[in-house]
C-alpha cells in the first residue's frame, strides 16, 4: 500500500503538526517549520522540540518532511536576497537537525534574467555553504519545477546539472512533483507515459536520488508551464492517470506528500481518501 500523506499547519505549536497528521491519518506528512511568508523566526524552544520528537515516536509516522519558506531565492543575483537565503537554507537544516527530520525540500529559485548557468552557480554555492556548517545528517531534496519563467529545475537535465556542482552529494536528493513535471512536459497520464517518464528520470538523474514524490493533479494542461495544484484525479493528469501512478512500484515504495487546494470540492482528508481509493484498485 503507498504511504501517503499532506503538509500539515504548526499553528499553536509545532507538536500539534504531528497530532493533525494522526488525525487525518496520514503515514507521512510535510510541515513549514516557521511563518513561510516571513523572514522572521521563532526559535524552536527545546520543550517544543521534545514534544515534537515525542508525538512523531508515538505516531509511528516516517518521514516528517520540512519544506523551505517562500521567500528565499537561492538562484537569485541580487546580493542581499541571496544572503539571507543562503542564512535561511542553513538555518532549516539546523532545525530539520533539531526535529529529527530526515529531509529539507527546496525549490532551486529564478535566476532573474542572469541565465541558468549563473543561476545554478549560485544554488551549488548556497547548498555548500549551507551544509559546511550544519553537522548533521539531513538531506536536501531538490524539487523539480513547472517551467516559469526564469525559473531552474523543470527539467531533469537542470537538475542532474545542479547536482553534479554540489560538493555534499551524499546529503543532496530530489523530490519529484507530479503536477510541476506535468506541466513542464512530462506525461503521467498512461502506463506507458509514467514508464517513460521514469526511465528519463533514471537515466538522467538516477532513480537512487528520488527520495519523495509530492504527490499532486495539475489544473495545467501538459506542458503549460502553469503552476497550480489541483485535487487529485480532478485535473488533467486525472483518476486513471493517478490509478496507474499509484501502481507503480516505485511510487509505492516512495513516501508521498499531497499539497492539494483545500476547499468545498474536497479537504485534505478528501484527497487522502481518494489516493487510497486509487492505489487500492
Amino acid at each position: 500500500m503507498v504511504r501517503v500523506g499532506v503538509h500539515v499547519s504548526i499553528a499553536g505549536s509545532i507538536g500539534r503538526a504531528v497530532e493533525r497528521a494522526v488525525a487525518l491519518g496520514c503515514d507521512t506528512f510535510q510541515i513549514f517549520s516557521r511563518n513561510p511568508r516571513g523572514w522572521a523566526s521563532k526559535e524552536l524552544t527545546t520543550a517544543g522540540i521534545e514534544i515534537f520528537i515525542r508525538n512523531l515516536r508515538t505516531s509511528r509516522i516516517f518521514p516528517a518532511v520540512d519544506h523551505m519558506p517562500y521567500l528565499p531565492n537561492l538562484a537569485t543575483p541580487a546580493e542581499d536576497l541571496y544572503h539571507k537565503s543562503v542564512a535561511t537554507l542553513t538555518a532549516e537544516l539546523l532545525r530539520c537537525g533539531s526535529l529529527s527530520l530526515p529531509y529539507l525540500v527546496t525549490h532551486l529559485g529564478h535566476h532573474q534574467g542572469t541565465g541558468i548557468e549563473k543561476g545554478r552557480e549560485r544554488v551549488c554555492t548556497a547548498i555548500d555553504s549551507a551544509f559546511s556548517v550544519t553537522d548533521n545528517e539531513v538531506m536536501i531534496l531538490l524539487e523539480n519545477t513547472a517551467g516559469e519563467k526564469n525559473s531552474l529545475g523543470s527539467s531533469f537535465t537542470d537538475i542532474r546539472a545542479v547536482l553534479d556542482g554540489i560538493e555534499s552529494r551524499d546529503r543532496i536528493g530530489v523530490c519529484l512533483d507530479t503536477c510541476h513535471a506535468f506541466a513542464a512536459g512530462y506525461d503521467f497520464r498512461t502506463p506507458e507515459a509514467i514508464a517513460h517518464t521514469f526511465e528519463e528520470f533514471d537515466s538522467t538523474i538516477g532513480i537512487n536520488l528520488l527520495k519523495l514524490i509530492h504527490l499532486n493533479d495539475s489544473y495545467g494542461t501538459l506542458g503549460s508551464g502553469l503552476d497550480r495544484h489541483e485535487h487529485i484525479g480532478l485535473g488533467h493528469i486525472g483518476e486513471e492517470g493517478f490509478r496507474h501512478l499509484l501502481h507503480h512500484p516505485l511510487v509505492r515504495d516512495l513516501p508521498c506528500i499531497c499539497e492539494t487546494p483545500e476547499d468545498d470540492r474536497r479537504d485534505d482528508k478528501g484527497n487522502l481518501g481518494k489516493v487510497r481509493e486509487l492505489a487500492g484498485k
